[in-house]
């Protein structure tokens, strides 16, 4: 018997050969939706990696095959799909921050910034000092990524370094003073010494990263110990008010007695002046009469006694003159005539 082939014509299909044809058939439509989803799914693809956006803060850094290719500004840009070339975006104008001894937890508009327990990070924050004492030093330091190829890529995991050199720096521009000074008097000049050395390493390790700011955020004696060390703090500030009062009376004082002193010399000085010059006055006076006295003894010597007599005579008041046997009773004139008055009686 013959048997029926497709490509053979005269006989009619069989049931089960009709069957078989439909079936093929329905796979090959069925399998077109497949393909127009996965040609779409390619396009999807190749559209999504063939453009990216880099935000008003950021620098896109294009790597093709791993090596950096360009650099790229805020905006829409366009690379190479299927990971031929990838984007790092580095936010080159903000302002980052690295907290020690404490970590901020969140930060709310209008509200005070909380911060999670900072004995959980006493590892970072306490510090032996110079004089071997142990304090917490919390700190925090603002820096900014000048040049993003060489923070990506001349360092290996450059905000570690970062926090590994801080912390290393701080612990030893603090180990070399006395835990006192660095408490009180020394906290900006710790600062501004640890900036300095933290942007040299920096700079020498080629980081691309600029220094902002360093920042000592709370320094104070470990828990244990803060309360002896505010009673030394206020044995301190009560010496230092005793000190300043005391001084302060010594400023007042001092010159006090300096103007005194100076007084009385000037008026020992003038009064010294004032005796040498009666002096020598007393002493040109007496020889001027010691000549006069040589030239005419007699009427120098009454003149004399007369001057003598007047100036004595004028002072006395009351005074009677009585003769050798105290009968005669005479009231004393005085030599002046505008103090001339009857003893006894009334100016006429």
């Amino acid at each position: 018997m013959q048997q029926w082939h497709p490509s053979s014509g005269g006989q009619q299909p069989s049931l089960d050969e009709i069957i078989d044809r439909l079936r093929k058939q329905w796979n090959k439509r069925k399998g077109l939706p497949i393909l127009l989803i996965a040609a779409g799914l390619v396009v999807l693809i190749f559209f999504s990696t063939v453009w990216f956006t880099v935000q008003p803060q950021e620098t896109g850094i294009v790597q093709r095959f791993g090596k950096v290719d360009r650099t790229a500004p805020p905006g829409l840009h366009f690379k190479l799909p299927f990971g031929i070339e990838t984007v790092q975006l580095v936010p080159t104008a903000r302002v980052l921050k690295e907290e020690f001894g404490f970590r901020t937890v969140a930060t709310v508009p209008g509200e005070r910034s909380r911060y999670a327990d900072s004995g959980a990070y006493s590892t970072e924050s306490l510090m032996l000092t110079g004089d071997l004492n142990v304090i917490d030093v919390q700190w925090i330091i603002q820096y900014r990524i000048e040049d993003p190829i060489r923070f990506l890529f001349h360092v290996r995991d450059t905000s570690k370094t970062i926090r590994d050199i801080t912390e290393a720096v701080m612990r030893r521009v603090v180990g070399n003073r006395l835990g006192s000074e660095v408490l009180t008097v020394d906290r900006v000049k710790v600062a501004s010494e640890s900036r300095d050395e933290i942007q040299k390493i920096l700079t020498d390790y080629d980081t691309g990263v600029r220094l902002v700011t360093v920042e000592l955020q709370d320094v104070t004696p470990p828990e244990p110990v803060r309360p002896a060390f505010n009673e030394v703090n206020e044995a301190r500030q009560d010496r230092e008010r005793t000190i300043n009062q005391a001084q302060e009376q010594a400023n007042r004082e001092i010159p006090k007695a300096g103007g005194v002193a100076q007084q009385n010399i000037s008026q020992a000085e003038g009064y010294a002046l004032e005796r040498v010059n009666r002096a020598e006055g007393e002493a040109t006076r007496f020889a001027a009469i010691l000549d006069e006295y040589r030239g005419a003894p007699e009427v120098t010597r009454r003149r004399m006694y007369l001057e003598a007599m007047s100036g004595f005579l004028s002072e006395l008041k009351g005074i009677y003159i009585v003769d050798k046997d105290q009968k005669a009773l005479l009231p004393f004139l005085p030599l002046d005539p505008g103090a001339a008055q009857p003893m006894g009686g009334k100016q006429p």
